[in-house]
């Protein structure tokens, strides 16, 4: 099904104050949210709330940098499996955990031990372990110099973990962008989204096996991969070389890795798009009807992006939240009461 691209246009001159105002009035009118989700849902019952997983991330992204887009992809991969009901924590060998995309890749989920504890110490049995994943996500965002939005609480942890599902439904780095704009939509993502919440690779690293297979005989050319600078590919085959360690990593955004920013769009307009699914997003020729003129703006306006980007977390934060009586709030996370 063909999806339309719908842009929230800003003028450049706006301040980051302005974005973050102009964010939070979008995503509080947006007719989609239809959860029972509330921005003061712990105001009584655990009003520390804030203050004690800000304190949390700050301190677990000053021990480690890349950790602030580790748990934005921890949320992100939850979300994407079942909704956002922090399934993807649950341990077991049939669990989320263990599916593909995760295993040995997803990461953080021993700050979110230590933020559950913190909170269980302050108010026992209140706060769910996805509201925590939505929080930690946003808090890390902000902290790497990123856009803030408002995140709505209430959600409920779910008592399955889907492996299987967690196989199907999560984009991969090898997909192209017909593949990757169909699970977004399959969630309720249209193609702003995509391009917006790719944006997040702004921040974090990659192992050398996500993207090797760009470097040397691609898709059984003999070449590396001609969407990929050439100084880059060079650089790459030295620091990932074939039949080399697949686990070592490499920075997803060039030449700019720890800060939240619009550097990344700006590498796919010069073929420095690190994944596969980042740089089709620019070079390919799906790309050309759908998120190509995205990505210029984007390259063009930071603003634009922050302001997409809060808005398209916004969304992502609230697909298919359990609520009311629905799942429980986990005393553990890793494991269901």
């Amino acid at each position: 099904m063909m999806m339309k691209t719908s842009k929230i246009v800003i003028t450049s001159s706006c301040n980051p104050v302005a974005i973050i105002v102009v964010a939070m009035l979008c995503l509080s009118s947006m007719p989609s949210v239809k959860s029972q989700l509330t921005s003061n849902f712990y105001a009584t019952t655990c009003p520390s709330l804030f203050q004690i997983v800000r304190r949390e991330v700050k301190s677990a992204i000053k021990n480690e940098m890349r950790m602030a887009a580790s748990l934005v992809r921890l949320h992100f991969h939850d979300c994407f499996v079942n909704g956002c009901d922090a399934s993807i924590l649950l341990d077991g060998d049939d669990g989320e955990k263990f599916a593909f995309p995760n295993i040995n890749s997803v990461r953080g989920y021993d700050v979110v031990d230590t933020i559950k504890k913190a909170l269980e110490d302050k108010c026992s049995g209140v706060v769910s372990c996805a509201d925590i994943l939505a929080l930690a996500a946003r808090e890390s965002v902000l902290l790497s110099g990123g856009p803030s939005w408002k995140v709505r609480f209430g959600r409920r942890d779910g008592i399955i973990s889907n492996q299987t599902k967690a196989n199907l439904a999560l984009p991969s780095p090898f997909e192209n962008v017909t593949a990757i704009i169909s699970k977004f939509s399959d969630v309720g993502l249209n193609v702003t989204d995509v391009v917006a919440l790719s944006g997040a690779h702004t921040i974090g690293l990659a192992k050398c096996a996500t993207f090797s297979t760009r470097l040397v005989n691609f898709s059984g050319s003999g070449a590396p991969d001609q969407t990929m600078h050439t100084d880059m590919v060079t650089d790459l085959q030295s620091v990932c070389p074939q039949n080399g360690d697949g686990n070592k990593t490499v920075a997803l955004d060039r030449n700019s890795t720890d800060l939240f920013d619009n550097h990344y769009f700006k590498n796919l307009l010069e073929k420095k798009g690190l994944l596969f699914s980042d740089q089709v997003l620019y070079s390919s020729d799906s790309a050309a009807a759908t998120t190509k003129s995205i990505v210029e703006s984007y390259s063009n306006d930071s603003q634009l992006f922050f302001l997409n980007f809060a808005t398209s977390m916004f969304k992502m934060g609230n697909i298919s939240p359990l609520t009311g009586t629905n799942g429980e709030i986990r005393k553990n996370c890793r494991v269901v009461n």
